[in-house]
């Protein structure tokens, strides 16, 4: 293959697309979008797939983000990210996990199978816990739990859903930090920016109205985002950190498919073009 060809592999065309399609077309570098609600994999078959040399996940379904990866993965066909990483990141306990097993420094977490367990956990744990879907994004379904008859009530409630989404419960320690987390973006083992998002809300991501701000990226945050990308298989990841009351940095959770329309402008960081840039060298090994 002489000539380079770039797919982005996405639900539908926002601003993060945008700027990654004007990024490729200002070095250019030919592209083609494919929308994975027309897309239809015969397993047996690569086709039209082997004409690119990295797929650009940009899915906002979680389930087909992971599915594509592993499809094309097994194909030998690069991706950002791999699928090893979406399946990681994007399920909240083997995030944990991973950063457990590397050392990194993480919320408290206990994890239960039944209502009746995950009281017992609670009441462990101690109140305030946050309890979140394993798998999940934009702070959606977050409770945090400040009492039992809350805790009794929240898990009758997702034993009733009965979704997989709720039969997992997924139990993390609440930190009590400023009004504010931080988010910061690395980039083929880079941490290129961070923003801080403030909110008065317990939760504080921009989808949910949290606001931006730049962060200068010191000694210790570069060192845990780059820990955590580590462990999560690398690539390009959105870090979640917590600062704690005693000036410690936990990670919250880590992103695959990242958001960072309010971060370019905020940071001064150029985040498509270095996303840009890291697809290149990706390029280079095929």
């Amino acid at each position: 293959m002489n000539k380079l060809k770039i797919a982005i592999l996405l639900s539908r065309v926002r601003v993060e697309e945008k700027l990654l399609m004007q990024a490729f077309t200002d070095r250019q570098v030919d592209f083609e979008l494919i929308d994975d609600r027309e897309i239809v994999f015969d397993l047996h078959q690569k086709g039209n797939w082997q004409q690119y040399n990295v797929v650009v996940e940009r899915c906002i379904n979680h389930s087909r983000a992971l599915y594509a990866l592993r499809i094309l993965n097994d194909w030998g066909i690069p991706t950002i990210n791999s699928y090893q990483v979406a399946a990681i990141c994007g399920d909240k306990l083997q995030t944990t996990s991973a950063l457990i097993r590397d050392g990194v420094p993480s919320p408290g977490c206990k994890v239960a199978f039944t209502s009746e367990e995950a009281l017992k956990a609670i009441e462990e744990m101690g109140y305030p816990v946050v309890l979140k879907p394993a798998v999940g994004s934009w702070g959606r379904l977050l409770s945090k739990i400040n009492d039992r008859e809350a805790a009794e009530s929240i898990l009758e409630h997702k034993e009733v859903l009965g979704s997989y989404h709720h039969s997992i419960f997924y139990i993390q320690e609440y930190i009590h930090k400023p009004a504010r987390d931080i988010r910061s973006f690395v980039v083929g083992g880079e941490t290129i920016a961070a923003i801080y998002r403030y909110s008065d809300h317990w939760i504080t991501n921009t989808a949910r109205g949290g606001k931006a701000q730049n962060c200068p990226i010191t000694p210790e945050i570069d060192k845990i985002s780059m820990d955590a990308s580590k462990a999560v298989g690398g690539g390009v990841v959105a870090i979640d950190l917590l600062e704690t009351e005693d000036g410690r940095l936990l990670v919250n959770e880590v992103n695959y498919t990242m958001e960072f329309r309010n971060s370019i402008d905020t940071t001064g960081v150029n985040i498509p073009d270095k996303v840009v840039d890291y697809v290149l060298k990706v390029t280079q090994g095929k």
